[in-house]
């Protein structure tokens, strides 16, 4: 099955593969009893409820996914914090060049005065023109600095250290189940930030077009 690419404010997401169904997670709990269902019922749900809810999360882990994400290097530094049941590659500035192309926000947001992390509402217009111009500058001054080291004969691995944060990546996401399950909980929430949280949307928009899915995840992020 071929799975839609989303994009998202800041890139985007596409389910590449699937191991596993709802199935999975019933019959890896039921193998303990010597039992396994061939499709689901009623009965299977109540299970992955209970399963769930008592933390009994070892059969969510035979479920796989893996995703081709495009997104900026600042977004993925938080993605990559999520590590048990998960493996990553990224492609590597030491062996491409990179492209001129760098996250720019839609809206700029002031820094919230209540804690030292996060932001507040959107910044008045005559200040957002401002960052946007101060950003702009310094976009381009990095990627003319990462063009006149390679120029030099700067090897790449050493010539990309002047990149921005906001120099968009390309990478392989995959995880379990339960990884990915983990990973909604914590980026879905309203103290995530905005633009990782576009992402998380995203892949729970591509998991939902797996069978079941939509159902298992309404359970487990309830």
């Amino acid at each position: 099955m071929i799975y839609e690419r989303i994009a998202t404010q800041t890139g985007s997401v596409q389910l590449i593969d699937v191991m596993g169904s709802p199935l999975s997670v019933v019959n890896s709990a039921r193998v303990s009893m010597g039992k396994q269902a061939d499709e689901m019922s009623e009965a299977d749900w109540r299970l992955i409820d209970y399963l769930w809810s008592h933390e009994h999360t070892s059969p969510f882990r035979h479920v796989q996914f893996q995703f081709h994400v495009r997104a900026p290097v600042f977004v993925l530094r938080q993605w990559m914090k999520h590590q048990v049941g998960c493996a990553w590659n990224e492609i590597s500035g030491r062996y491409v060049q990179f492209e001129h192309e760098a996250w720019s926000p839609d809206a700029w947001r002031a820094q919230a005065d209540q804690i030292k992390q996060g932001s507040a509402g959107p910044m008045a217009e005559d200040d957002a023109l401002r960052a946007q111009m101060i950003y702009d500058r310094a976009i381009k001054a990095s990627f003319k600095a990462y063009e006149e080291l390679l120029s030099a004969g700067v090897c790449k691995e050493q010539a990309r250290a002047c990149l921005p944060l906001s120099l968009m990546s390309e990478c392989y996401w995959s995880c379990s189940l339960h990884a990915l399950i983990h990973f909604l909980k914590l980026r879905l929430d309203h103290h995530a930030q905005l633009e990782i949280r576009c992402f998380a949307e995203a892949v729970r928009e591509s998991v939902s077009a797996v069978e079941g899915m939509p159902r298992l995840l309404s359970i487990a992020l309830a």
